[in-house]
């Protein structure tokens, strides 16, 4: 199968965030091979800055939005990292996504977005 002519992704490229699911099954497709695993792990800290703006938003309650943003810059990092992994191997889709995140100390924390890149073509 060409994964160009499909516009399904393509070695050296980014697997399409629409070709990503946490089944382990994409609806409309088969699996034709299992690459294996991939990830995308990204390691960040907060600034002093950030740090300092977060808590004074705790003072008032209700979401931390330097935080929400900075977690959702994070796992977005890491998920686009997991994508681009399964595409170099030859991916066109990605199964089984999960995220993962550990603090590795104080202040920096861990993401990884991992799931299994798959080969997939339309279901007949």
């Amino acid at each position: 199968m060409n994964t160009m002519a499909t516009g399904y992704g393509a070695p050296g490229r980014m697997v399409a965030h629409n070709m990503v699911t946490t089944q382990f099954e994409l609806d409309g497709f088969r699996v034709v091979r299992t690459l294996g695993v991939v990830r995308g792990i990204v390691v960040r800290s907060r600034s002093i800055f950030g740090t300092i703006g977060a808590s004074l938003q705790t003072i008032l309650g209700g979401n931390i939005t330097l935080l929400t943003q900075l977690c959702e810059k994070t796992r977005s990092e890491a998920f686009d990292l997991m994508l681009q992994h399964s595409a170099e191997l030859g991916g066109n889709a990605v199964v089984g996504a999960r995220y993962d995140a550990t603090e590795v100390m104080q202040g920096v924390t861990e993401v990884l977005a991992y799931g299994t890149a798959v080969v997939v073509e339309p279901s007949r």
